[in-house]
């Protein structure tokens, strides 16, 4: 299915024109993602695309030493967090409608700088050999009081999407019910695998957990090498379900703006959201994308998220981190 999309990813760009001069994108998001449809976007457009890779954080802190001196014509996030905080800085550029057109509002922030790409939710993944559904709480506030899970749950503390929800966490129940909730967690005796969701449900399978809190995506690609893995979505609403989007922005230091704002829309392209769906399992932004049966339809999971605005996200993760900091866990 890959090879298929790749070869007949035809982003939307007018495959005649060609533009001067190179696009240079800074990236948080792996070279699984970006490479294929950079690919196609250079072959379609005839624009140079140059990606420095890192970490959101690597690539925050060189657009700050860089300043007004950055080559960076586009940062694309793999985090709502750092998209806030060089939103908050002031490094991105408005833009305009047509960068919205066909893309859902549900995550689009309230600054309309940054143009959400896919969105992930925070779910809970189980064993099925070892848990039943009906045994799981209907709200993530509710973890710390399954007993019976004391040093079988698996987490991952120092990874942005945990410190996004935990922000979340803050943003719809304040920082003293957040507190109260790792400390509920910690007395659990959590297994933390830093920022391997991928080795914390090979250690699900493993037996060395029964459940873990991670991104949806990650039970999606296990479940295609048959692990007895199954997602639990909380109660409508519930934090634990919380929607983060991952997003790209165009520079106010870009010197190809034109160049940087149809790379914007390639991204948000039917084709291309098609290919992030198919290597990924994360969810599209625009509609009239098929899905995988084994995906909750995006309709229903956006109602099962607490309707909180991207916007609120990075202004709570330093809290986050101060707070897991204050409990000894970060």
């Amino acid at each position: 299915m890959r090879r298929f999309l790749l070869s007949t990813l035809t982003l939307a760009v007018a495959s005649s024109a060609l533009a001067a001069g190179t696009l240079t994108v800074y990236s948080g998001r792996a070279k699984t993602f970006v490479d294929p449809v950079v690919q196609q976007f250079e072959r379609q457009t005839g624009i140079k695309v140059n990606v420095r890779y890192g970490t959101d954080a690597q690539l925050v802190a060189a657009l700050r030493e860089e300043g007004k001196r950055s080559p960076a014509d586009v940062f694309w996030g793999n985090s709502v967090g750092a998209l806030g905080e060089l939103s908050d800085s002031g490094l991105f550029s408005k833009l305009g409608t047509a960068s919205f057109r066909n893309v859902s509002d549900d995550y689009v922030p309230d600054s309309k700088d940054w143009v959400p790409t896919t969105v992930r939710f925070r779910v809970l993944a189980y064993n099925t050999n070892k848990v039943k559904p009906e045994q799981l709480p209907a709200s993530i506030l509710d973890l710390p009081k399954m007993t019976s899970l004391k040093g079988r749950i698996g987490w991952t503390v120092s990874y942005p999407s945990f410190q996004d929800f935990l922000g979340g966490m803050i943003a719809k129940h304040g920082e003293a019910a957040t507190r109260q909730w790792l400390i509920g967690m910690k007395a659990l005796n959590p297994k933390d695998y830093k920022t391997s969701n991928v080795g914390m449900l090979e250690a699900m399978r493993a037996g060395e957990i029964d459940v873990a809190l991670t991104n949806h995506y990650y039970v999606q690609r296990v479940n295609r090498l048959n692990y007895p893995i199954d997602t639990h979505f909380f109660k409508a609403g519930d934090i634990g379900n919380l929607g983060n989007a991952t997003g790209a922005a165009l520079l106010k230091t870009s010197k190809n703006r034109a160049a940087a704002l149809r790379f914007l829309q390639a991204l948000t392209g039917k084709d291309a959201q098609t290919f992030f769906l198919s290597v990924n399992f994360e969810y599209p932004v625009v509609g009239n994308i098929i899905q995988p049966s084994t995906m909750l339809p995006y309709n229903d999971v956006v109602k099962r998220s607490p309707k909180l605005s991207p916007s609120v996200l990075p202004k709570n993760i330093e809290k986050a981190q101060k707070l897991l900091r204050e409990v000894g866990l970060l």
